[in-house]
């Protein structure tokens, strides 16, 4: 049996999984707490860890087909201001090579809350005489480490277009032993300033990742595990070892990235909003079209071109306790019950609890008041978020959340007095406070993402799903759904991660070979990080507003990319599954079209028209044959035919989906769907675009294939 190993470096915990390689079910897990003070840091943990595992479940060397970690080593590194000191070397020359150098004067990045920063020191060379810019290279690269720099940035005005001068100095920096980026390598956009911060912040944390990489590497080697080590990146991917030793900045914010992960992977979510719980906090993030969903991250304060997960956390979590004034409860965390140094009500023994006299507690001095019991026999315990969850019957037998229900009520007894409720009406109000504070950040994502609370699904992770998610869930009106193995969904969304890369380019109105490069480019990219070229899928995005094409690879890093499942389900139960997403009857689903992968289907349905009225669409879903939902939109259509009429095709849904305004066309959003492959052509701005990267993409092709076409219209809300 091949085995997939997944490791999730934690603040407080390292966490190990081992996953069949052929089923994706879990084998098992082990823990440790996170190894922060050992002289290798936390690679320590990682190959500590891994022995675990293999010794527990009896795992040979030669059985692990795949391994991966994520850490929070690039997260602390910032957090704790942990970096090494930068030199940047700016090249150019003229009145630009003036204003470069100008522009990448960085300052003082601030970092964790300001507290501590990143000064880089800069030297400027001229390279107006090519026949001497490699020796005053050298000179510079001498100049820099003289004052102190151990990680040099290499940057130069418009290096996107020609990197030859920053790639020569990162060359240069390499032969004499000192670690260095271009500035190129961390972003192809334009922008001399972002780009440099982007990349000052990487070099800030290179030497520190390599050792860490290095060390981790060899361990693994010396295990005799043929399996390349693979790293976790910070939207959802993997990449290997050399990729980590050039931008390790992708590894930053990779732990919420995992969670989502193994739930793209567990729970095949379409579209939804992911919710890992933990004690102290709750990380929401959301997912389309089942894709995660990314943004610039900022450090300090700071725009950078680093693409991260999207996640946004709020301070609710299964250890938080209730906010209290004049004895009533008035709010819930953000502060958790180990902070205060007190233990949760609902896992400790009834007998424990013996006359509960309600307390208040500030945690810190600049805290509000929170709540906590003191019994007779000197015991002391917090009022939490699981004890109010476990009240009220959110919380399954067995989950891991799961406490005791009759400890809990005896604690919470004398805050339900005070507010002149039954015990179960007190928790729920505070349930209903924690929830009013996870609302706020879950709306901002429907909103932003333009998702439907109609269909919408919440999906838990982390080991306090269960207190938190179905409570919000019920609040919203919304499916919800506990993930499989939640306690551990990090680690095995590290295990089960796919390979990712993107490429993002500054063109102003992009040719149709401008789009195919850069397509290429991103295959390539991922490709050389580790994705089996066979696997790879390229969504290219072009966004005119800003110029700018973004290409993401995605490939699995075996043969092929094998997806969890059991029997394949009918036509009838496809249809039923539609049925119920729609909120409808079977009977009232059309299929369109299929083929031995998916079914495509129609549904006539009533949506809102400003505000008042309401109008027919056509609700078009896309579903594989083990039953997820692939593609959800409304106000288009389905068509199907053969590849070698691709042109034919391809032009009938243009032309019947383009909306004419008053700026000109603007043609629809398309799908093709050849065999198990949906091609997403949804982001291009244009006809000759969209029909050369579909021949692109249907290169090889059988002219008899069949193919399914999907587009809906781009000047209305087109989604669900």
């Amino acid at each position: 049996m091949k085995v997939r190993i997944g490791i999730d470096v934690g603040g407080t915990f390292t966490d190990a999984v081992a996953v069949n390689s052929e089923t994706y079910e879990l084998i098992g897990s082990v823990k440790l707490p996170t190894t922060h003070t050992a002289k290798e840091g936390v690679a320590a943990g990682i190959i500590q860890v891994l022995e675990m595992i293999m010794k527990e479940y009896n795992i040979e060397a030669a059985d692990v087909a795949f391994i991966a970690h994520g850490t929070t080593q690039a997260t602390n590194a910032l957090l704790e201001g942990d970096v090494a000191q930068v030199g940047i070397l700016t090249l150019g020359t003229g009145v630009e090579g003036a204003k470069a150098k100008m522009d990448t004067n960085m300052g003082s990045i601030p970092l964790a809350g300001g507290s501590k920063s990143i000064t880089p020191v800069n030297v400027f060379v001229n390279t107006a005489n090519k026949n001497t810019l490699e020796e005053d290279v050298k000179k510079a690269i001498d100049e820099l480490a003289a004052q102190g720099a151990v990680s040099i940035v290499a940057t130069e005005s418009f290096s996107v277009d020609d990197p030859t001068n920053e790639n020569m100095v990162v060359d240069n920096c390499l032969e004499k032993g000192i670690p260095a980026t271009a500035g190129n390598d961390v972003s192809k956009l334009y922008g001399l300033k972002v780009r440099t911060r982007t990349a000052v912040v990487n070099a800030s944390i290179l030497p520190k990742m390599l050792d860490a990489a290095n060390m981790t590497e060899t361990s693994i080697k010396q295990a005799s595990i043929e399996a390349p080590l693979m790293i976790m990146r910070c939207d959802g991917g993997v990449m290997t070892v050399a990729e980590v030793q050039k931008r390790p900045i992708l590894t930053i914010l990779s732990g919420p990235a995992a969670g989502v992960a193994g739930a793209l992977m567990y729970e095949k979510l379409t579209d939804g909003i992911f919710l890992e719980v933990g004690g102290t906090s709750t990380d929401i993030s959301c997912v389309r079209d089942g894709n995660v969903m990314i943004k610039y991250a900022e450090i300090g304060g700071h725009k950078t071109y680093l693409n991260s997960l999207d996640v946004r956390t709020v301070g609710i979590g299964g250890g938080s306790m209730v906010q209290v004034e004049n004895g009533k409860a008035v709010s819930m965390g953000p502060r958790s019950a180990h902070i205060a140094g007190l233990e949760y009500e609902v896992y400790t023994d009834p007998a424990n609890i013996v006359d509960p006299v309600l307390k208040t507690v500030r945690p810190t001095e600049t805290d509000a008041e929170y709540a906590y019991i003191e019994c007779s026999n000197g015991k002391k315990y917090s009022l939490t978020q699981s004890g109010a969850a476990n009240i009220c019957g959110y919380v399954a037998e067995g989950d891991y959340a799961a406490g005791n229900v009759e400890a809990a009520r005896k604690a919470w007894e004398p805050l339900a007095k005070n507010m002149g409720m039954t015990v179960e009406e007190c928790a729920e109000t505070c349930l209903g406070f924690a929830a009013q504070i996870n609302g706020k950040v879950v709306d901002s994502l429907i909103e932003d993402y333009g998702l439907d609370k109609d269909t919408l699904v919440f999906v838990g992770g982390g080991g306090g799903a269960s207190s938190v998610v179905p409570h919000l869930a019920k609040t919203f009106g919304v499916r919800h759904k506990i993930a499989k193995n939640a306690p551990v969904i990090s680690p095995i969304g590290v295990a089960l991660a796919m390979v990712r890369d993107m490429v993002e380019r500054t063109i102003s109105k992009p040719t149709e070979e401008d789009i195919l490069a850069i397509r290429l480019e991103a295959l390539q990219k991922a490709i050389a990080a580790g994705a089996n070229p066979s696997t790879v899928d390229v969504k290219v995005e072009v966004d005119s507003k800003t110029n700018r094409i973004r290409a993401i690879a995605v490939g699995a890093t075996e043969m092929r990319a094998k997806t969890l499942g059991g029997k394949k389900k009918t036509n009838e139960e496809l249809c039923q599954m539609v049925a119920e997403n729609l909120k409808t009857t079977a009977d009232k689903i059309t299929i369109a079209a299929e083929n031995e992968a998916y079914l495509a289907t129609t549904c006539q349905i009533k949506v809102p028209y400003m505000k008042i009225f309401k109008k027919k669409s056509l609700a078009i879903r896309l579903i594989d044959r083990d039953g997820v939902i692939r593609l959800q939109r409304k106000n288009g259509g389905v068509h199907h035919g053969k590849f070698r009429n691709l042109d034919a095709h391809v032009k009938y849904m243009l032309d019947q989906f383009t909306v004419y305004a008053d700026s000109g066309e603007e043609v629809p959003n398309l799908w093709i769907v050849n065999g198990s492959r949906l091609i997403d052509l949804s982001a291009l701005q244009g006809r000759e675009q969209i029909l050369a990267l579909a021949k692109t993409e249907l290169t090889g092709v059988d002219p008899e294939t069949d193919l399914i076409f999907i587009a809906t219209k781009t000047t209305e809300n087109e989604r669900r």
